[in-house]
């Protein structure tokens, strides 16, 4: 039976794999949104990436009723659906 150490490549292949898992892991839990009931939803921050906008214009929006939104607990959100129908509509404008 072969004894293997920190420095064999079984295990130092073992641990680079481990690293890449983590990773991976690491970026979908950063880059996933909210679920509920099938329907995404997205937070201000991606909303103002998504169209290049600032947070005090995504504001304006929604006191003017331009942008639907919902809010709960003080935490807004944006039904991804409605948006990309909000997108759909400006387009074909």
């Amino acid at each position: 039976m072969e004894i293997l150490d920190k420095k064999s490549t079984e295990i130092t292949s073992f641990f680079t794999g481990l690293d890449e898992l983590l990773n991976t892991i690491q970026q979908v839990l950063k880059n996933r949104t909210p679920h509920l009931n099938g329907e995404k939803f997205l937070s201000n921050r991606d909303i103002c990436r998504m169209l290049h906008i600032s947070s005090r214009t995504l504001q304006d929006w929604r006191d003017t009723g331009k942008m639907p939104f919902i809010q709960i607990k003080g935490k807004i959100l944006y039904k991804q659906s409605e948006i990309n129908k909000l997108l759909e509509t400006l387009a074909d404008k």
